[in-house]
């Protein structure tokens, strides 16, 4: 009798860290799959918009809501180059469904206006 004890007590125990292991993973998947997400909707955003310098363009797409900011690099009188590109710094912003925020800063070159 004493030994189905134990036996029922050892068996709870390991269904008992089963359980807590497949809680905890679950987790990490979610976790992991609304990083996915927000990563392709960075891309996918950053990838189709329509940049102008110093513009602003907000939207919403797929269910994410998306910013993003185009902003001059530097000032064009200290950069002193005689090039047709101009450095312009782009940040990309996306809110998840659940109000997670992921953001991106980078360096895109557009030509000079002629003239």
């Amino acid at each position: 009798m004493i030994e189905a004890v134990v036996a029922l007590a050892v068996v709870a125990g390991v269904l008992g860290s089963i359980g807590s292991l497949v809680a905890v993973t679950r987790t990490g998947t979610r976790t992991l799959e609304q990083h996915v997400a927000l990563s392709e909707a960075l891309r996918l955003v950053s990838a189709t918009a329509e940049l102008t310098a110093g513009s602003e363009q907000s939207g919403y797409s797929s269910g994410f809501e998306w910013r993003i900011a185009t902003l001059p690099f530097a000032e064009q009188d200290t950069i002193g180059s005689p090039s047709i590109w101009i450095p312009q710094r782009v940040v990309v912003q996306v809110r998840s469904p659940s109000g997670i925020v992921s953001s991106v800063e980078t360096i895109r070159l557009t030509k000079r206006p002629p003239g």
